[in-house]
């Protein structure tokens, strides 16, 4: 008999046992299977999840586990048992659960979806299933635009999930206890009764091609959870069993983003800004460190420097750090609120910032609202502070971007270089690392509308900079071009792209958001076969057309994001939603507040 540890990498992946697993023997009526399309070692890191996780264990009667996807050896093992894919916890197979649910985190996960449902015994699409087997359940932020994967999912939840979910669940507990429900019946009721749920099966698209013509008749609104001092939150997570890719205590200090980059999907599809007090969040940091027994704590949020109580909670946990020896780590810094006091730490590690483009004027068409006066004043600070490692981030492709903007890339690092030289406190040589992300005009963006680049010409800019960083001494990373091609496609599809999918994981698909995975040919054969051209999927749009996505509203409005379109094309900024409202529409909700914390309607 073939022995799991003499054919399997790091079998500790797949049978659980972390420190901090709920209750997995308490009575139990329903059944929820938490499902990452990825390894565990990027599972295990994703925040969402895990708040979802401890949710569902404190319903009573109710039992939550997990399953990531396994790797090839692992998936091999199974096979050769004769075994399907099971939860972490228990081991129980994914089919004897009622609900398995997928987090959808990033477009590149898909083909890991196909994945994990046939390792589990579970049919792909929605018709081939029936009674017998569970509902497959979709979240997370790629359910904005969920019509790619729409045959294959049972219902989409739109937006954050505490609240909603939670009596979700409790439904389905009575119906299936008292009325024995049957799936199309339930479906029919969480259709009717939750604006945040989508049931594709209930309501068709059409499409000419490749451009859609009709999207679904139903309107799905996001969810927002309106006050992160009083949504669930857990004041523990799981210890793992290896070591993953955050490996610490994470607390979230707030949702959401006020600054408006007109390239980020985040930063709206996120808004409104929710803060939780200064007192709340130390408290859940010195609940999340004394219950783990971490000895480093990020806190985390889409731009963490913008926290309006950020100095108040340090200097707390600043002395509290000191004497428990926990190492603070501030990711997602910007460069206009930085301060070199926000970053102090018993380790000097590299700081990381995002100019995001090389010119002021690029900068502006972006609304990336910071000057070069905000970069130098900031990195002089950190220098001053002992900094000796500088990661910068920046996009190619960009709209209106011309060779002179990746010019100003090159120029900023060489400036950036010169002002170590000037400034260090530290004996170490300056450590400065540029990366350049392919820039992915996605839904939900003022850029939604723009052309994806072509081949040549980012080929171009990212030889420019690589030559030009070598001879500097600059170390210089870029993305593959085809992998951002394809996620640009599985951002922007519709239905037309969804057998082309489940074709190209056939072919082989499997972990596309790995490199040594990724093989874009089971891509260009599925697309050809199902004579999609994908240029037409990728290519510039009219404001004014039907866009697939179209028939979800996560509160910011079309008209808004046009408006923000052609401030873009003529290079005018638009200020925080600090500092004033823009009227981007989610001032209907209540949600949004102004300076003196009053709600705006």
């Amino acid at each position: 008999m073939t022995k799991l540890t003499d054919t399997v990498q790091k079998p500790y992946r797949y049978f659980g046992g972390e420190y901090n697993v709920p209750d997995m023997d308490k009575p139990c009526d329903v059944r929820f299977c938490m499902c990452v399309a990825d390894s565990y070692e990027v599972g295990m890191s994703n925040l969402g999840v895990r708040i979802l996780y401890y949710l569902f264990n404190s319903i009573d009667k109710v039992v939550c586990e997990r399953c990531y996807a396994p790797f090839e050896d692992y998936a091999a093992y199974l096979q050769s048992q004769g075994k399907s894919l099971c939860s972490l916890e228990t081991q129980r197979p994914l089919r004897e659960f009622d609900f398995v649910g997928f987090s959808m985190q990033y477009e590149m996960c898909y083909s890991n979806v196909f994945y994990m449902l046939e390792l589990a015994g579970i049919p792909v699409t929605c018709e081939q299933r029936g009674e017998d087997y569970p509902f497959i359940v979709g979240g997370g932020p790629c359910t904005v635009n969920p019509e790619p994967m729409y045959k294959y999912f049972d219902f989409f939840f739109v937006g954050e999930g505490e609240t909603p979910w939670k009596e979700i669940i409790e439904d389905y507990k009575i119906q299936k206890i008292e009325y024995g429900v049957k799936k199309s019946e339930f479906l029919q009721y969480v259709d009717e009764h939750y604006d945040c749920i989508y049931v594709p099966s209930l309501h068709p698209a059409s499409y000419l091609s490749d451009k859609a013509v009709a999207v679904p008749d139903r309107r799905v609104w996001r969810n927002i959870e309106s006050d992160m001092n009083q949504t669930f939150t857990p004041k523990t997570q799981l210890v793992p069993s290896m070591e993953i890719v955050h490996d610490r205590a994470v607390a979230e200090l707030f949702r959401g983003c006020a600054n408006g980059c007109r390239f980020c999907q985040a930063g709206f599809i996120y808004r409104p800004v929710r803060e939780r007090t200064p007192d709340n969040a130390f408290e859940l940091c010195k609940a999340l460190l004394e219950s783990t027994g971490y000895d480093e704590l990020s806190l985390n949020s889409l731009s963490t420097s913008d926290y309006s109580g950020l100095e108040d909670l340090l200097q707390r946990l600043y002395p509290y750090a000191e004497k428990n020896h926990i190492q603070l780590n501030l990711p997602s810094l910007r460069l206009d609120s930085f301060k070199g006091r926000m970053a102090q730490s018993n380790r000097k590690s590299s700081l990381t910032f995002a100019p995001e483009a090389g010119t002021q004027r690029l900068r502006n068409v972006i609304n990336k609202n910071i000057t070069e006066d905000n970069i130098f004043r900031t990195l002089t600070e950190a220098f001053q502070e002992g900094y000796s490692s500088v990661k910068l981030y920046f996009m190619l492709g960009l709209p209106t971007e011309t060779m002179q903007d990746v010019e100003g890339i090159y120029s900023l690092a060489c400036r950036i270089k010169s002002l170590y030289k000037k400034t260090r406190t530290s004996a170490k040589p300056l450590r400065l690392y540029v990366s350049t992300s392919t820039f992915i005009p996605k839904p939900f963006t003022p850029f939604q509308w723009c052309a994806f680049t072509e081949k040549e010409t980012l080929e171009a800019k990212q030889k420019y900079l690589a030559d030009n960083c070598k001879k500097a001494g600059i170390e210089f990373s870029y993305n593959d071009y085809n992998s951002s091609l394809l996620e640009a496609v599985l951002a922007r599809g519709g239905r037309s792209i969804a057998d082309a999918l489940y074709l190209a994981y056939k072919d082989g698909a499997r972990f596309d958001a790995w490199d040594e995975y990724f093989d874009f040919e089971h891509y260009r054969n599925a697309f050809e076969q199902c004579g999609i051209d994908i240029r037409q999927i990728v290519g510039a749009k009219e404001t004014n057309e039907t866009l697939p996505w179209d028939f979800v509203d996560i509160g910011v409005t079309k008209q808004y994001f046009q408006k923000e379109y052609a401030n873009a094309l003529n290079e005018i900024t638009t200020p925080s939603c600090n500092k004033r409202c823009n009227g981007c529409g989610l001032a209907k909700y209540g949600y949004c507040k102004d300076t003196h914390g009053n709600a705006k309607y």
